[in-house]
């Protein structure tokens, strides 16, 4: 009777314990789950290292807006910000725009300001604030992440190419003036208020004649130009929308005001040009940036008058829809 007992306790171990054991041993902890929006990570190449870092895809946004925007400004516009730096990146991300080279060595986007968008990293950004403001501007920074988390920016259900800028001088560039083609129609000129309450909204430089000379004979070996009398052999002929040179003579030769900015590493295409002191050009110059998209400027000053951070998006993005890509929403006007 006894072995008879054992022998029953024993079958009910094998049928029932031994299996419940066994798919305890294969649970899901190593299952990977199948990738979703929420879940997307982004290849970043860091152009001061010349490396690539693999980052989750809304930490890395943190690190633009740290970069891009001063942590000091409206959380509406840090918001606005954030918008425009996630549907810039997932852009990228998506292979929707692609550089016309592999400059970013295999990654998605770069940390070049001049060719993509800045990044920081928190400890970084967390040592240059100090120790008495490094928290909360990084709590103010995430919050604005965090609450557009997954909000993107269309044009007629395409994802849109966002770019922006420090300060417009006073009217945004339409992209074709800046950029040549045919223009994107959600990249128009527009007044940008309060811009003027940028300590740099307006830089006045002399340049030594000769250097002014040697800079444009480096770029332009065919210009005929003199260091006498330099001023009467510059003209600005014509000038955009937005109120920046389009086309300057300068000798012999016909330059865009684009170039001329490069040539002479100035900070906006929406200056003018004097007689400077003794051998010297004096130019004065407005708006730090290319002038096309949200001014970042523009964005803080409508953000402290009351404005969301969507109608700041649609105030310098023209006709565009913006939507919750986790949430499956569709593109809203």
């Amino acid at each position: 009777m006894r072995k008879t007992v054992y022998y029953m306790l024993a079958m009910m171990i094998a049928i029932i314990l031994l299996p419940l054991l066994i798919v305890r041993g294969c649970g899901s902890k190593n299952v990977k789950k199948p990738d979703s929006e929420k879940d997307l990570s982004i290849k970043v190449y860091m152009h001061q290292t010349r490396t690539v870092e693999e980052m989750d895809f809304e930490e890395y946004l943190k690190g633009v807006v740290a970069a891009e925007m001063p942590a000091s400004f409206e959380t509406e516009a840090l918001k606005a910000q954030a918008v425009a730096a996630r549907t810039y990146a997932y852009g990228r991300l998506k292979k929707i725009y692609l550089p016309k080279n592999d400059t970013h060595m295999g990654a998605d986007i770069c940390t070049d300001p001049t060719h993509c968008q800045a990044w920081i990293s928190k400890e970084a950004a967390m040592k240059k604030w100090g120790i008495f403001s490094s928290l909360k501007n990084w709590n103010k920074i995430s919050k604005a992440v965090n609450e557009t988390r997954g909000i993107l920016i269309a044009y007629k259900g395409a994802i849109v190419n966002p770019v922006f800028h420090s300060n417009s001088g006073g009217r945004t560039e339409n992209a074709e003036d800046v950029w040549g083609g045919g223009g994107v129609p959600y990249l128009r000129s527009v007044q940008s208020y309060g811009e003027e309450l940028y300590s740099g909204f307006e830089t006045v430089a002399e340049i030594p004649c000769k250097e002014f000379v040697s800079k444009l004979k480096a770029q332009y070996p065919d210009i005929i130009l003199s260091e006498q009398n330099l001023k009467s052999q510059i003209k600005i002929l014509d000038y955009t929308e937005g109120e920046r040179v389009k086309n300057i003579k300068v000798g012999n030769i016909t330059i865009k005001g684009t170039d001329f900015r490069k040539a002479l590493s100035l900070k906006s295409a929406n200056f003018k040009i004097e007689e400077g002191s003794k051998d010297m050009i004096k130019i004065t110059t407005k708006g730090n940036g290319h002038g096309v998209g949200m001014s970042q400027w523009g964005a803080n000053y409508l953000a402290k008058n009351g404005g969301t951070f969507e109608e700041i998006l649609k105030y310098y993005y023209k006709g565009i829809e913006i939507f919750n890509i986790e949430e499956g929403q569709t593109a809203r006007k």
